[in-house]
């Protein structure tokens, strides 16, 4: 077992024009701007409140001597009001908050009771003028309005500029690029907190160092957050800010959604099915019977209050069930080499297929055909639920769990032949619990503590496809079983099909700890200026497991 822990301290000062507020590692929005009167003047004092439209949740701030405001939000779309005894109040709706944004909003207060109200319908589009972070963002409305192939958000992240698709391997399993950098060098963030759990069966890979996303066995982000439980997330590609600086590729922060004031479901099923389909050409030209293809996504997804505007739920459900067709051609021993081998080494060619009827025989190599056709299977189940709870008018509280176990069954791994059955699970669990306190009109305080929990396994075994006869006469030798070791062994003149794999090819586990306190604190510094400081302290502990199995190397029958 190998532990690792990393603490991520930043302390950042920004003196900025108009109250453009400071970004840090949170999910959070903020909204900030300056309120004056009809003459120019600042006025101090005035109350500021952004209403949640879908939760009723209220956020408050109240303006400095400079007339300055900040006010940090989930999420979301938001009503906000500004008023001022002696000046009519200001209602601006359906003002849209996404995920990091620093929006600069300005109000002007038109002398009057404060029962009048003057509604604000245009004004200038909402811009971040403070970052200069390049990044793109998707939110839940993009996601249900676009096909998407497999029900995972990679080809959005794919249409990002700058975002290049990378060639996986079981030393590299980032998936894609950003800016030229490693596919191992992407940062992961759901809720706030660290999700570079992913762990890969076989070998470490660039997962011992914390640096793969955690995605299901099928290599989707569905392992993480299902898409019906993302509510939006935001890529950022280059001049992000220092806190997001741990990797230096891309930052994806994802935020998970939460229920309302109103109870709302979905249920859904995407059908794939070889019925629809016609057999492959390749199939038809070896006259092989058509794979069975099914692809059955379903699932739903059911949120409302358990305490009106106070306490939510959401929760979420996505199965998958899919058998991909596959037809190929392998080489395999020859009946000729077959019959002339001895008898200790004719258990190991009969455990390949035989060739294709009609074949002929290589009395060269003693190679021969075999053609095939057949179906690999995966399966999904995600499940994920959050709650979140106003304590008080300055104290929220959310927590979220998801559970996201995956296998893939596939034959021909590790370049083995068709005989060898591969099946790799894996399961992602993730805790994560937050709060914002809000301690005054001019400093917040956020925490966020995740537990996470990554297996990952690969089991081999040998079937009678085309005729083979698997090796189940042949014991492991005391005290190895098929559970504390694999039996491989290859015939080199069969090329990229050699291999033949039985037992427990490895397991992997992966535990993290991130535990995060972010204190944000405004004040001014000129009639034109507000300074914003944020501390942030970042702990993230991980331990990593590996329980390689023992090899057995078959040397003429003998075993060491």
């Amino acid at each position: 077992m190998t532990r690792q822990r990393s603490i991520l301290i930043a302390l950042v000062c920004s003196a900025v024009l108009a109250a453009q507020p400071l970004l840090s590692q949170t999910t959070d929005a903020t909204i900030s701007g300056r309120i004056a009167d009809p003459s120019g003047a600042v006025v101090s004092g005035a109350q500021v409140k952004a209403e949640n439209v879908n939760t009723s949740l209220r956020y408050s701030a109240e303006t400095n001597n400079a007339g300055f405001y900040s006010v940090s939000v989930p999420p979301g779309k938001y009503r906000l009001v500004v008023s001022k005894e002696g000046f009519a109040q200001v209602v601006k709706p359906d003002v849209e908050l996404h995920v990091q944004d620093a929006a600069g909003i300005n109000f002007t207060l038109r002398v009057g009771s404060v029962t009048e109200s003057v509604t604000v319908e245009g004004g200038a589009p909402l811009i971040n003028t403070e970052s200069a972070a390049v990044s793109t963002v998707v939110d839940q409305q993009f996601v249900e309005n676009i096909p998407l192939n497999g029900r995972s958000f990679q080809a959005l992240i794919q249409m990002t500029p700058g975002v290049v698709v990378t060639t996986n391997n079981i030393n590299d399993a980032g998936q894609f690029s950003i800016n030229g950098q490693r596919g191992d060098a992407n940062y992961w963030m759901v809720d706030g907190v660290s999700a570079n759990i992913g762990v890969e069966a076989l070998v470490a890979g660039n997962g011992y160092a914390g640096a793969l996303g955690g995605l299901s066995a099928m290599g989707g982000t569905n392992g993480l957050v299902s898409l019906d439980s993302l509510q939006e997330f935001r890529i950022q590609t280059s001049s992000f800010a220092p806190e997001l600086g741990r990797m230096p590729g891309g930052q994806i922060s994802i935020v998970t959604r939460s229920g309302t004031n109103h109870f709302h479901g979905t249920a859904f099923d995407y059908l794939r099915n070889d019925a629809l389909n016609a057999n492959d050409w390749f199939g038809i030209y070896y006259q092989l019977p058509k794979p069975v293809e099914r692809q059955n996504d379903f699932g739903g997804t059911i949120g409302g209050p358990i305490l009106n505007n106070r306490t939510f739920f959401f929760f979420s459900y996505e199965g998958l069930r899919l058998r991909l067709p596959e037809v190929n051609i392998e080489d395999v021993p020859d009946l000729t080499a077959r019959q002339n081998a001895i008898p200790a080494m004719q258990p190991y060619l009969n455990a390949f297929p035989l060739p294709t009827p009609g074949a002929p025989d290589n009395l060269t190599t003693g190679v021969a055909q075999f053609n095939t056709s057949y179906s690999n299977s995966g399966t999904l189940d995600a499940y994920s639920i959050r709650i979140d709870h106003q304590l008080s008018k300055n104290i929220t509280l959310f927590g979220r769990y998801n559970n996201s176990p995956s296998q893939l069954v596939q034959r021909n791994v590790f370049s083995s032949a068709y005989t060898t059955i591969g099946t790799s699970p894996e399961n992602i669990q993730t805790l994560t619990l937050g709060t914002t306190w809000v301690l005054s009109n001019r400093s917040a305080n956020e925490f966020r503590f995740n537990y996470s929990r990554a297996d990952s396994g690969d089991r081999t075994t040998m079937d009678n496809l085309g005729g083979a006869v698997p090796l189940t006469s042949v014991s492991f030798p005391s005290p190895y079983t098929t559970q504390t070791g694999y039996l491989a062994y290859g015939i080199y003149s069969l090329g990229n099909n050699a291999w033949q794999w039985d037992g427990n090819a490895g397991n992997q586990s992966q535990r993290q700890i991130n535990k995060s306190v972010r204190y944000s604190r405004s004040a001014t510094r000129s009639a034109r200026h507000l300074q914003s400081l944020s501390i942030a302290l970042n702990w993230r502990s991980r331990s990593w497991t590996c329980n390689p199995p023992s090899t057995i190397n078959m040397r003429n029958g003998a075993s060491s």
